[in-house]
């Protein structure tokens, strides 16, 4: 039995539950190039002064040798996660001479896309792999749409959470299997609604022309005058065709109705041939081109702006870490990099997603078939082209809506969870955040690829230069603090464990690359 949202309010709201909603876990990941103080991106390799990128618990690198990721383990109070990831920038910055963070998803000039040196990871095998799945992401989709940056925001309930829930439900199934069940309502829930994460946080409405490379887009582009391609209603042009989408995959039919599901979905993306992919080969003149030529190479390759998670252990695969154990927590990521915030997202921000993802747990939550999860897509590839257009209806069940009729709607139930967990932290910034995001609904002014345009159209300014100059003065900020939660040596001490782990894994290695590629697919 599950209650109405409303009845989850009234009955989370007693003095014998409310504590049930503290103990929320999040991590923060957070994606930065490298760049020098005249815009350009680093060259130099990931410093070895960091660790290395393949073992260390916080500073790896992405995509690119350039492209940074700073990685918090799991807090539970919004200033910690932000403590954690300012202190992390802070080592970083000290150790990369006089290089800067960009404070954008999308990434500054590229005169050559080839100079985008892919990440390495050591001569283990392990380590060969990820920079080979690199490689296959280069040839088939180009290495500009790699090199994006984005916040990925990892969230979990306490265990208390769902047990009290469990209760309230009456419902006697394994624990595993009713949280991981619980979590997929909520992923539902997120595919309904996360059209407004990219209209509330979007803030990549403009691009270098380098960005294209003269090629071909269908995306009816305006250029200011200071030389930026824009979109005059866009919001997250990340999350567009320009970034993280992949044509390949949109043949997939990956549900989200339930684990089991979810993830033969995802075993048979892993598996279904491509011919445009096999076109490049797999081992070209003895040098791996990709890991397969599948639409996927790996499970990572699946782009969605929502994944459910689970901590793997040494070599074991994501789905299988499901598969064991179930959902352990939900990973977001459609959240640009918040250029106004020196660590890329805020603590208000973080405030909101936790009203939001509380909001999409609680909300009753059907299954979605293919053509009503299609639609949910649709809704969101209009609002991150299109968010702040005043004529824009979505389809909320097949009723066309404004974003400010629809937003108001779920405003007004997302108001009742900031109360609820207000009370249960003892503190007013929940209903501070809503007020603030439910300004935006009104006001599209407020909104962050607003105040973007606002710089670069109306103030015909250079895109480059309000970066570098938000870059500069981060990166000054920063280093004049102190640490907030760790200290200089806990990051010298990491870099060296991080290094001696490295050393240990080539060691271990029993078999050739070939052999390890062979094995690793065998299983699949």
């Amino acid at each position: 039995m599950t209650l109405s949202f409303q009845q989850y309010i009234n009955t989370l709201s007693d003095d014998t539950h409310i504590q049930a909603l503290t103990g929320i876990g999040r991590g923060i990941e957070r994606e930065g190039l490298r760049v020098l103080s005249q815009g350009r991106l680093s060259e130099h390799d990931h410093y070895h002064n960091l660790g290395a990128a393949l073992t260390h618990p916080n500073i790896t690198t992405d995509y690119s040798e350039c492209l940074l990721e700073f990685i918090t383990p799991v807090s539970h109070s919004p200033e910690e996660a932000i403590a954690q990831l300012r202190d992390t920038q802070k080592f970083t910055l000290s150790q990369i001479n006089d290089e800067l963070i960009w404070p954008m998803s999308m990434p500054c000039f590229v005169d050559d896309d080839d100079k985008i040196v892919l990440a390495k990871f050591g001569n283990s095998n392990v380590g060969k792999m990820k920079t080979v799945y690199r490689q296959g992401l280069k040839n088939r989709y180009g290495s500009m749409m790699q090199v994006i940056a984005g916040i990925h925001f990892n969230f979990s309930f306490s265990d208390s959470f769902w047990q009290t829930l469990k209760v309230i439900d009456d419902n006697h199934d394994e624990m595993q299997d009713y949280v991981s069940a619980r979590y997929f309502s909520l992923l539902r829930n997120y595919k309904r609604y996360c059209w407004l994460i990219p209209y509330l946080y979007g803030s990549s409405p403009a691009i270098c022309p380098s960005f294209l490379q003269n090629k071909a887009t269908t995306l009816p582009f305006k250029k200011s005058k200071s030389g930026y391609l824009y979109l005059e209603h866009a919001t997250s042009l990340r999350m567009s065709d320009l970034g993280y989408t992949n044509s390949e995959q949109s043949s997939l039919h990956i549900c989200y109705n339930n684990l089991e599901g979810y993830l033969n979905g995802v075993k048979e993306a892993i598996n279904i041939k491509s011919e445009e992919f096999e076109k490049i080969g797999i081992k070209v003149d003895g040098k791996y081109q990709q890991l397969n030529s599948n639409v996927l190479q790996i499970e990572n390759e699946l782009y969605a702006p929502i994944r459910p998670k689970q901590v793997a252990n040494s070599g074991e695969k994501p789905s299988q870490a499901l598969q064991s154990r179930g959902v352990q927590y939900i990973e977001v990521r459609a959240l640009d990099v918040n250029p106004f915030a020196d660590t890329g997202i805020d603590q208000q921000q973080i405030y909101f997603l936790d009203i939001f993802l509380t909001f999409c747990a609680l909300m009753e939550s059907p299954t979605l078939d293919c053509d009503k999860q299609n639609i949910c897509e649709e809704n969101m590839d209009e609002v991150v082209v299109r968010g702040r257009d005043p004529q824009l209806l979505l389809s909320d069940e097949g009723i066309e809506k404004s974003i400010e009729t629809w937003g108001g709607e779920l405003f007004y139930d997302m108001e009742k969870v900031a109360r609820l967990l207000d009370k249960a932290y003892q503190c007013d910034k929940y209903s501070e955040a809503i007020a603030i995001e439910k300004a935006k609904l009104t006001d599209s002014s407020l909104t962050p690829s607003a105040k973007i345009l606002a710089i670069v159209v109306e103030k015909e300014q250079s895109l480059t230069q309000f970066a570098l100059a938000k870059a500069k003065s981060y990166r000054a900020e920063t280093l004049k603090n102190d640490y907030q939660y760790y200290s200089q040596q806990y990051f010298i001490d990491q870099a060296e464990i991080s290094h001696q782990k490295q050393a240990e894994i080539e060691q271990e290695d029993k078999v050739d690359f070939d052999t390890f590629i062979h094995e690793y697919f065998k299983e699949v």
